[in-house]
C-alpha cells in the first residue's frame, strides 16, 4: 500500500470500531441478534487494514515510512495552535497490530463467552469503544490527541469493569479504577500545561523539535508528570491497587485491558516521549525505580492469590514493570520494552482467555483450590494455557524467553552497581514468576480433582478455543520473529533511537544460563509445594507475615487509605464543620439582618397620619436642636 493510500485510509483504523460502538448504542435492542458479529467484523476489518498497511510500510524506504492523515487546525487560541492529525510510524504500527489483532481474537472469544448474557449488545459496543479509544491514543500526532484517547480508554474501562453493575463488587471496582486513573490524569494535565508554557505547543513535532532548547528543570517536571499518568494507566507503584479489583469484569475484558490495551498505554507514553526522557536523566531514574519495584511487587502478590484471575492480574502488574524498567534505560531499552509488550500481548491474552475457559466450564468458579485435574477434560485449554505459561516464565524458544532476557541484558549493559542491581531484580522477578505461574498451572490443571460433585467441566466451544489456539501460536513464535536478526530493534530505531555500543559484563549465553537456572529453581519449589502435596480446599491460616501481606496486595489499599483517603476525608470533615458553624452561618446572618431591617421599616410606614405628623415633629425638633448647638459653638 502506497503512503498516499495509507494516509487516505488511516482514519478507518480507529473509525470502524468507533462507528460500531456508536451504532450499537444508538440502535438499541434491535441490534441484539447481530451486535456481536458486527462488532467483531469491524475490529477484524481494522486488523486487516493494519496488516496491509504494515506490509506497505516495510516495503517503503525508511525515510518514507511515517505517514500523516487528516491534519486540520483543532485549537487556535492566541498563540496556541493545536492540530488534529493521525501519525502512523513504526512505533504506532506495532501498537495498531497488537490492539486490532489481539482485540479481534478477544471479540471472537466473547461471542461464545457472552452468548447467554442479556446485555451482550452493550458489552460489544463497549469493547468497540475501548479498541477505538486505544487506537486514537497510539495514532494521534500530539499529546492532546493522545490525551483524548487516554480519557476514552478510561471511560471504556469504567463501563467494562462495571459491566455487571448489579454486583456490588463490580460497581466498586469500576469506581476504584476510574478514580485512581483520574489521579494519574492530573499528572497528564499538568504535563500538557507545562508543555504549552515551555514550547507553546503540545504537538509532537514542535515539542520534540524544541526539547534541546528547554531547561532540564522543565523537562524533568514534564517527564515526572507523564510518569504519574503512566503509573495509573499501567498499574505501576504507587497507583497499582485498582488492577486486581478490575477482575470483577467479564474475563474478555481482563484479557483486553491486561494484554493489548489499557495497561500498555503507559509504556507507549514513555516510549513515545523518548526525546523528552532522554534529556531528563532524573526522570529516567524515576522510571527505572518504578519498573523495578513494581515487577517484584506484582510477582510477590501473585504468589499468594488463590483466585486465578487475580493471580494473572498480579502477573500483569509485574510484566508491565519489566517493560517500564526497560523503557527507563533509554535508547538501550526502548525497543526491548516494546518487544516484551508485544510478546506479552499474546501470552497474557491467551492466559486470561484460558482462565475464562476454565470458569466457563466450572460455572464461574475462580478459586484454584476448587479446581485441579482439568487436564483430562479440557485438553485444548490445557495445552494453550500451558504454552502461555511456558512463554511467560521464559522457557526457550517461546516468546517470553527472548524479550525478558533482552531486558536483563539491557539492564546489565548500563554498567556499574546500578546495572547489577537492576538485572538482579529482573532475574529475581523471573524466578518468582516461575514459582507463582507453576503454582497456577498445577493447582488448575494437575493433581486431584477438587471441583464440586455437581459440576461437569467440559471443553469450551470452538468460538472460544480457536482464539486461544491463535494466541498460543503467537506465544510460541512471536519472540523469535521479533528478535532474530534484530528485526524489531532495526524497525523501531528511526523512532526510538539505536542502543549505544557497550561492553557487556556477561555474555548473552551466560545471562541465559543464569536466568534459566533461577526459573527452573522457581518451578521446582512450586512443584514441591503444590505438585507433590495435596492442595487444601481452604487457604492455610498459619502462614508467614509476607504471605499475609501478599494476600492483602502488600497493603496497597491500606497505604492509599492512610496517606490519601483518610487525609481527604479529614479535610472534608473540617470544611463541612466550618461551613456549618462559621462560613455557613454568614448567609443566614445577612438574611436575618435584612429581615430585621425590613421589619423596622414596615413599622415606620404604617399608613397612619398621626404617626407621620409625629415623625415630622420629631425631625423638626432634632433639626432645631442641632441648629442651636451649632450656633452656640
Amino acid at each position: 500500500m502506497s503512503s498516499e493510500l495509507t494516509s487516505a485510509l488511516l482514519w478507518l483504523v480507529p473509525g470502524l470500531p468507533a462507528f460500531g460502538a456508536l451504532l450499537l448504542l444508538v440502535v438499541g435492542h434491535r441490534a441484539d441478534r447481530w451486535a456481536a458479529h458486527l462488532a467483531t467484523a469491524l475490529v477484524s476489518a481494522s486488523a486487516l487494514i493494519g496488516v496491509v498497511m504494515c506490509a506497505g510500510m516495510v516495503s517503503r524506504d525508511e525515510s518514507a515510512r511515517t505517514v500523516f492523515s487528516g491534519r486540520y487546525r483543532w485549537i487556535d487560541v492566541g498563540g496556541l495552535h493545536v492540530d488534529a492529525a493521525l501519525r502512523l510510524d513504526q512505533l504506532s504500527m506495532c501498537f495498531v497490530l497488537l490492539i486490532t489483532v489481539v482485540g479481534s481474537a478477544i471479540h471472537v472469544y466473547s461471542i461464545g463467552y457472552m452468548s447467554t448474557d442479556p446485555g451482550r449488545r452493550r458489552f460489544f459496543a463497549y469493547l468497540n469503544l475501548f479498541v477505538a479509544a486505544m487506537l486514537i491514543l497510539v495514532l494521534s500526532d500530539g499529546f492532546l490527541g493522545l490525551y483524548l484517547g487516554w480519557e476514552g480508554v478510561g471511560v471504556a474501562s469504567y463501563l467494562l469493569i462495571g459491566f455487571w453493575q448489579h454486583r456490588p463488587a463490580a460497581a466498586t471496582a469500576a469506581k476504584k479504577a476510574f478514580v485512581m486513573n483520574r489521579v494519574g490524569d492530573v499528572g497528564m494535565v499538568i504535563a500538557l500545561a507545562v508543555m504549552v508554557a515551555t514550547f507553546g505547543s503540545v504537538d509532537f513535532g514542535p515539542v520534540f523539535g524544541a526539547a534541546d532548547e528547554a531547561s532540564e528543570a522543565a523537562l524533568t517536571g514534564i517527564c515526572f508528570m507523564l510518569l504519574l499518568g503512566a503509573c495509573a494507566k499501567s498499574a505501576q507503584v504507587p497507583l497499582q491497587a485498582w488492577l486486581g479489583d478490575a477482575m470483577e469484569g467479564p474475563t474478555p475484558v481482563s484479557a483486553l485491558i491486561h494484554a493489548a490495551t489499557m495497561v500498555t498505554a503507559g509504556v507507549y507514553l514513555i516510549t513515545r516521549s523518548a526525546p523528552l526522557f532522554d534529556l531528563a536523566p532524573h526522570a529516567q531514574t524515576g522510571v527505572v525505580v518504578v519498573g523495578a519495584v513494581t515487577l517484584l511487587f506484582g510477582a510477590i502478590i501473585g504468589c499468594a492469590k488463590d483466585d486465578i484471575k487475580k493471580a494473572l492480574a498480579a502477573s500483569t502488574m509485574s510484566q508491565i514493570g519489566y517493560m517500564v524498567l526497560a523503557a527507563g534505560l533509554g535508547p538501550a531499552g526502548y525497543a526491548v520494552a516494546i518487544m516484551h509488550l508485544l510478546t506479552h500481548g499474546f501470552f497474557k491474552a491467551g492466559l486470561f482467555l484460558g482462565s475464562g475457559s476454565v470458569m466457563h466450564a466450572l460455572n464461574d468458579e475462580t478459586d484454584m483450590r476448587r479446581m485441579g485435574g482439568l487436564r483430562a477434560v479440557m485438553p485444548i485449554t490445557f495445552v494453550t494455557f500451558g504454552l502461555g505459561y511456558l512463554a511467560i516464565i521464559g522457557i526457550p524458544p517461546l516468546a517470553g524467553f527472548y524479550s525478558k532476557d533482552h531486558i536483563i541484558e539491557a539492564a546489565l549493559g548500563t554498567g556499574g552497581a546500578r546495572g547489577w542491581l537492576l538485572a538482579g531484580a529482573a532475574v529475581l522477578g523471573a524466578g518468582i514468576t516461575a514459582f507463582y505461574m507453576t503454582r497456577v498451572m498445577v493447582m488448575t490443571f494437575l493433581g486431584d480433582r477438587r471441583w464440586e460433585p455437581d459440576r461437569r467441566p467440559h471443553e469450551s466451544p470452538p468460538s472460544m478455543t480457536w482464539p486461544m489456539i491463535a494466541l498460543a501460536v503467537g506465544s510460541v513464535f512471536s519472540g523469535a520473529l521479533l528478535s532474530v536478526g534484530g528485526r524489531l530493534t532495526g524497525f523501531l530505531s528511526p523512532v526510538v533511537g539505536t542502543a549505544p555500543d557497550h561492553d557487556a559484563p556477561l555474555p548473552s549465553w551466560a545471562v541465559t544460563v543464569i536466568v534459566l537456572a533461577v526459573v527452573l529453581l522457581g518451578v521446582a519449589v512450586a512443584w514441591d509445594s503444590y505438585g507433590r502435596r495435596a492442595v487444601p480446599e481452604t487457604a492455610p491460616t498459619d502462614v508467614s507475615g509476607l504471605t499475609l501481606a501478599a494476600r492483602a496486595d502488600l497493603y496497597g489499599d491500606a497505604v492509599n487509605e492512610r496517606l490519601l483517603a483518610a487525609p481527604g476525608l479529614a479535610a472534608t470533615t473540617v470544611v463541612a464543620r466550618l461551613e456549618d458553624r462559621g462560613i455557613g452561618r454568614i448567609p443566614a446572618t445577612v438574611g436575618a439582618s435584612v429581615g430585621a431591617l425590613s421589619g423596622w421599616s414596615r413599622r415606620a410606614q404604617n399608613g397612619f397620619v398621626r404617626s407621620y405628623a409625629l415623625s415630622i415633629l420629631a425631625g423638626t425638633v432634632v433639626v432645631a436642636a442641632l441648629t442651636l448647638v451649632v450656633s452656640a459653638l
